[in-house]
């Protein structure tokens, strides 16, 4: 069974992409695995669930009834409570981005892993005077067309732009960060392709953003399915999702006011027919002149579309036993006469290379076996020369023979080769068993010592 390779690990303070990716494919790190998007939308679902389950108990302790439709748009109680149901996505977006793929969190904002701010001005004004102004000639004309009375300011209009201006931008951010950017990224990162990933995932997205906005007609749900398209067009051009953020920011924002200044039946005004299609026009034109500028600024802005990249060098391959690709087969005998290494590696018992120098004699040949060396010079022959034991020893106090020659034979020695020298007192063999004594010096009767 082949060995899978450990998965790549990227060095602390490396960018996590071997190639530049845009930001649709930011998720196809080093390690990316199909499974992760996957994990990522689970988690986020759960934890989205917890959070409507808080959201339901503040809602039932208050009386205010998030209105994710936003059909109710100048309470400013509402607005915030749906607001925050809508905002809390944002860190739930971070934790599934650090947690199932173990990235920071602005991988989920742009190219370059954090929001780039320096963009926010040039997008804003730009979406002002496009999209913002389509959104006042239609309300305008709606009014119009249906003689709808202006009631004036609401009574909590202070409270409402408080509301609406701090917490509706991260409110857009929030369905920003969910469908163009976490959706988006996974549906792509599957497709595995710049062009087609992107194309899909604008498709999905945008389907999904217009359902999760509740449309109360095909007209409405075509509508914000060609906003959803305009967001993820200018995500494409711009490698971030700031330009979308900022688009969708300013259409909030100026329906709120908007609603807040003439009176929330005015900003509801659709007279339909010809005159509402004229209105969806007007927003349709808005939304494309947005997207064309931005292809058109991009360029003077330097918007960066594609990630930092570092190519790792390969690591060590992993240890295994056997050889390479399986398991070893059986050994199949060599023919008699063929070398068991193939030519030029050596076997068993010879020295490796790179492993020192030789051990002097490691070449030499061994000794044949027979009789062993002898015992340097002088030494007598192994089994030769030696007296039998239980043979007859030589006498005591007879002088020991000299190396080389035989043993005497049993028996005392016919004469002393020290006749001047006797044995000490004590030193001999026991009374009785020594030699038989002899004549004793010349003139005494006495048995010579």
């Amino acid at each position: 069974m082949p060995v899978r390779p450990p998965r790549p690990v990227t060095p602390p303070g490396a960018p996590p992409h071997a190639v530049r990716r845009p930001y649709e494919l930011l998720m196809r790190a080093r390690d990316w695995a199909w499974w992760r998007p996957v994990l990522g939308l689970l988690l986020f679902a759960v934890l989205y669930g917890v959070a409507s389950i808080v959201v339901v108990v503040v809602s039932l302790v208050t009386g205010l009834v998030p209105d994710l439709a936003l059909l109710e748009l100048t309470d400013p109680g509402v607005l915030l409570v749906t607001n925050l149901s809508l905002i809390v996505a944002i860190p739930i977006v971070w934790l599934c981005w650090y947690v199932t793929h173990g990235m920071r969190i602005g991988w989920s904002s742009s190219v370059l892993g954090r929001l780039r701010w320096r963009l926010v001005v040039p997008w804003t004004w730009r979406a002002l005077a496009t999209l913002g102004v389509a959104v006042v000639l239609g309300l305008l004309v709606g009014i119009a067309a249906t003689g709808v009375e202006v009631t004036g300011f609401a009574d909590s209009f202070g409270w409402l732009v408080l509301v609406v201006l701090f917490t509706t931008p991260l409110q857009a951010a929030a369905e920003e960060y969910v469908f163009r950017g976490y959706l988006s990224q996974a549906v792509a990162g599957w497709v595995g392709r710049p062009r087609a990933g992107a194309l899909v995932a604008a498709v999905v997205t945008a389907a999904l953003f217009s359902a999760a906005h509740v449309p109360p007609d095909l007209t409405t749900f075509l509508y914000r399915f060609l906003f959803g398209l305009a967001f993820s067009a200018v995500v494409w051009l711009t490698g971030g999702l700031e330009a979308s953020i900022v688009l969708h920011a300013v259409n909030n924002i100026v329906i709120f006011l908007m609603a807040g200044a003439l009176g929330e039946g005015a900003a509801a005004a659709d007279p339909g027919g010809l005159v509402g299609l004229l209105i969806t026009s007007l927003g349709v034109i808005g939304m494309g002149g947005y997207v064309a500028w931005v292809a058109l600024a991009r360029r003077r802005l330097r918007v960066e579309l594609l990630s930092d990249a570092l190519e790792l060098p390969p690591g060590p391959a992993p240890a295994s036993w056997g050889p390479p690709g399986g398991r070893p087969g059986p050994a199949q005998p060599l023919p008699w006469g063929q070398a068991a290494w193939p030519p030029g590696q050596s076997g068993w018992g010879a020295p490796q290379p790179g492993r020192g120098a030789p051990q002097p004699g490691w070449d030499a040949v061994p000794p044949a076996w027979g009789a062993p060396p002898a015992w340097g010079g002088g030494q007598p022959a192994w089994g030769g020369g030696q007296p039998a034991w239980g043979g007859a020893q030589p006498a005591w106090g007879a002088a020991p023979s000299a190396w080389g020659t035989a043993p005497p034979a049993g028996g005392p020695p016919a004469e002393s080769p020290w006749p001047d020298r006797a044995p000490a007192p004590g030193w001999g063999p026991p009374a009785g068993q020594g030699p038989p004594p002899g004549p004793g010096p010349e003139g005494s009767s006495a048995p010579g010592r």
